[in-house]
């Protein structure tokens, strides 16, 4: 076991497709657990209700993190139309529900033009920036209301992939810093309907790919296979 963690210290990049309902962070202590080393780091959070490309930095490639945070990423996904919810997402439930009898495929796709390119983005109040050394989410739940400014970012892709109403599904390729579930949110008040993200997968970080990543439970038979 001590050449494996000798082997992970001097440096390795691992590519983790994460599981739905893990944290970003219990894929690293799992990780951390295995190859028995501190330094362990991922480069760019994935929301428990998103599975997809994670992206594992150990030893002496955890220097490397903010070099591939920084790079451009591919999501898949659906959004749901005809309600909205405080987070955004699945985490809380459904309401404000509308009509969306009068949307088309036509409306939706002139709908993604309005967020091509450069554009302004409020994060979701439910998300992990720090706002006074807090988590704006933990200030969220406490019924505290926190204004927080928009962010440039860029979209450059936003693909209307199938439509089974009132579920959309979509591609988005996008700059570093992007909320998909402020998008979502944004789409749906665009629309008149409302809007939240039902589901989400990461398909791509820079030239890293998902179908290049492997699982949690593969990593971990890989450990093995290497024997102490």
């Amino acid at each position: 076991m001590k050449e494996i963690s000798n082997s992970f210290e001097e440096g390795k990049v691992l590519l983790i497709n994460k599981p739905l309902q893990w944290t970003s962070f219990d894929a690293v202590r799992k990780i951390r657990n295995l190859i028995r080393i501190k330094k362990v780091g991922h480069a760019g959070t994935l929301d428990p209700l998103a599975t997809g490309l994670l992206i594992i930095c150990t030893g002496r490639f955890t220097k490397k993190i903010n070099e591939y945070m920084a790079q451009e990423k591919e999501y898949t996904g659906t959004f749901t139309l005809g309600a909205t919810t405080p987070t955004y997402d699945l985490e809380s439930e459904p309401e404000n529900f509308k009509s969306t009898d009068r949307i088309n495929v036509e409306l939706l796709k002139s709908t993604t033009e309005k967020f091509m390119g450069e554009i302004m983005q409020v994060p979701p109040a439910h998300s992990a920036i720090k706002v006074d050394g807090k988590r704006v989410y933990e200030l969220a739940r406490q019924g505290k209301e926190v204004k927080l400014e928009p962010r440039k970012i860029t979209i450059k892709e936003f693909e209307i992939t199938k439509v089974e109403m009132p579920m959309v599904h979509f591609k988005v390729v996008c700059s570093t810093g992007t909320y998909i579930r402020s998008l979502a949110n944004d789409f749906g008040a665009a629309l008149g309907c409302g809007a939240y993200l039902s589901s989400l997968c990461r398909t791509r970080i820079g030239s890293f790919l998902l179908d290049d990543a492997m699982s949690i439970e593969g990593f971990e038979a890989s450990i093995k296979h290497i024997g102490p």
